[in-house]
C-alpha cells in the first residue's frame, strides 16, 4: 500500500487476518460465469488505510471527497474507489481486502479486493498486489484570454444554441 500515506505498508494475507475480522454475503453477476454468491471474510479497506495515516485532513469532508483508491491484482485486473465510498460520513461502504472464501483461506491465492454494494464482480479484483492511495488534482481550466472556454478536464466547449456542449457533441434536448 503507498501513495499519499505517512506510513506505507506491505501486508501479507496472514497480517490481514490479525486484523478485526468482517463478513459479508455477497451475490453478484460475473460475466464470464453468471451469478455468484459467496462469503468474504477480511478487514474493512478503510480501517487499513486508516492505520497507515493517509495525508487528508479529517475535518474536511470536502477535501476527504477527492481522494481515491486504486487496486491492482495479480492478473492484472485494476479498479478505482473513491475514499468517499468507504468513509462513515459519506458511503460507508464495507469494502474489504478479504482474507478468506466461503471458508478457505486466501493465504496462498492472496487477498481480494470485495465492494458488496456491486452488482456486478467488475471491482472485486483477485490476487491483490498493490493499492495506491491518494488526491485527485483540483481541475484548472487551461486557455488563453479569448480562447475557446475549456471544460474541467480540458475538453474544448463551444457555444451552441441551448448552451455549451463538449466539442462536436450534441446540445441534449430539454
Amino acid at each position: 500500500m503507498h501513495g499519499d500515506l505517512d506510513h506505507p505498508a506491505t501486508l501479507t494475507v496472514a497480517d490481514l487476518r490479525e486484523w478485526p475480522g468482517h463478513r459479508a454475503e455477497v451475490t453478484f453477476d460475473c460475466a464470464t460465469d453468471g451469478p455468484q454468491h459467496h462469503v468474504f471474510e477480511g478487514v474493512l479497506l478503510r480501517d487499513v488505510v486508516t492505520r497507515a495515516c493517509p495525508d487528508l485532513d479529517g475535518r474536511r469532508r470536502k477535501d476527504r471527497s477527492r481522494f481515491l483508491l486504486a487496486v491492482s491484482g495479480g492478473d492484472g485486473h485494476h479498479t478505482v474507489l473513491s475514499w468517499a465510498e468507504l468513509d462513515a460520513d459519506f458511503c460507508d461502504g464495507p469494502v474489504l481486502p478479504a482474507t478468506r472464501l466461503d471458508g478457505e483461506d486466501l493465504d496462498e491465492a492472496g487477498c481480494r479486493l470485495v465492494v458488496p454494494s456491486d452488482r456486478c464482480g467488475a471491482r472485486y479484483v483477485s490476487t491483490v498486489t498493490h493499492i495506491w492511495f491518494g488526491a485527485l488534482p483540483v481541475p484548472v481550466a487551461v486557455g488563453a484570454v479569448g480562447a475557446a472556454p475549456v471544460g474541467a478536464f480540458g475538453a474544448a466547449v463551444r457555444s451552441r444554441p441551448g448552451g455549451l456542449t463538449p466539442s462536436g457533441g450534441r446540445p441534449r434536448s430539454p
